[in-house]
C-alpha cells in the first residue's frame, strides 16, 4: 500500500511519530507521500523523508497561506524540492474557496507559479481544489484555467480529498489526472461522494488518509494516522465491488507510476 497523502510533519505527532511510521509499515503500507502545507512544511516534510526511508515530500504551499506566496517564496521551493530525490511532487497547491483563507487572485497566482515550477523540474502536483459548495464549479473552474494556462495536456498530477461532484469527476479524469479518496467517504452523510467514487475508474483512483485530519468513521473527532487506511480500503471495496487485492494492486501501480517511475 502507498499513502499519498499525510501531513506526519504537524505537532499532533510529535509525542509518538516514529510509532505512528512503524504501526503504518506493520500494517502493510510500503510508502508514505508527506505533503507540505507552507515553505516551513516543505522543510520539515523533507526532513522527515531524509529520516525515514519509507518516507518521502512534496512541497509547496496551501492555497490557505496564498497571501504570502511570491516568487521568492517559489523559487525556495524550488531549491528544496530539486535538493533530494525524495522530494516526488510539488503540493499541496490549488485553490479553496470554501474557507477563503486568502483572496481568490492571490490564490490563483500562487497556484500558476507552483504549476510552471512543476513543469521546470519535472513534478507531478498533489492539488487542494475545494468549491464554494457542491452545486458550483468556481474552484475547479479556477483551477483547470491555471493548468492550461501553465501546463501542457495530459496533466502530470492528483486531485487530492476529492469533493467535487460528476462533472468535475469527469472534467478532471479527461485531462489526465488521477482522484484521491480519503476517509471521509466512510461517513454518513457522504453519499454523493460515494455515488462519485464508483464511477472512478480503477486505473486513475489514489487512496490517502490526510492524516491527522479526516478520521475514519467511529474515530471522528480523534486525530488519523497512516496505519487507519486499512479502514479506507475495505471501504472503497465496499462501495465499489472490487476487491480489496486488486483495488491494493492497481493503487500501488497508479501511486508509482505517476510519483515514484518517473525521469526527472
Amino acid at each position: 500500500m502507498v499513502e499519498t497523502h499525510a501531513h506526519l510533519d504537524f505537532p499532533q505527532y510529535d509525542d509518538d511519530r516514529g510509532v505512528v511510521i512503524q504501526r503504518a509499515r506493520d500494517c502493510g503500507i510500503k510508502k508514505i507521500i508527506n505533503v507540505a502545507s507552507n515553505v516551513e512544511g516543505s522543510i520539515s516534510s523533507t526532513a522527515l523523508a531524509k529520516a525515514y526511508e519509507m518516507v518521502y515530500a512534496a512541497c509547496g504551499v496551501h492555497p490557505h497561506e496564498a497571501s504570502g506566496v511570491n516568487d521568492a517564496v517559489i523559487e525556495s521551493i524550488g531549491r528544496l524540492a530539486a535538493s533530494t530525490d525524495k522530494v516526488v511532487a510539488i503540493g499541496e497547491v490549488g485553490i479553496d474557496l470554501y474557507r477563503n483563507l486568502s483572496p481568490a487572485d492571490l490564490q490563483y497566482n500562487a497556484l500558476t507559479g507552483f504549476l510552471r515550477l512543476s513543469r521546470r523540474l519535472g513534478l507531478p502536483v498533489i492539488f487542494h481544489c475545494r468549491q464554494e459548495s457542491l452545486e458550483k464549479h468556481d474552484a475547479f473552474d479556477m483551477l483547470f484555467k491555471a493548468m492550461e494556462e501553465a501546463l501542457d495536456k495530459p496533466y502530470k498530477g492528483v486531485i487530492h480529498c476529492f469533493s467535487g461532484d460528476r462533472s468535475a469527476l469527469f472534467k478532471s479524469l479527461d485531462s489526465g489526472l488521477y482522484i484521491s479518496y480519503t476517509c471521509n467517504i466512510t461517513y454518513k452523510n457522504a453519499g454523493p461522494l460515494r455515488d462519485v467514487l464508483k464511477l472512478t475508474p480503477v486505473e486513475r483512483l489514489l487512496l490517502e488518509t490526510d492524516s491527522p485530519f479526516l478520521s475514519p468513521q467511529g474515530r471522528r473527532g480523534l486525530r488519523n494516522e497512516p496505519s487507519y487506511i486499512r479502514n479506507l480500503f475495505k471501504s472503497v471495496s465496499e462501495i465499489t465491488g472490487l476487491p480489496e487485492a486488486v483495488i491494493e494492486e492497481q493503487t500501488d501501480k497508479n501511486a508509482d507510476d505517476l510519483f515514484f517511475n518517473r525521469k526527472r
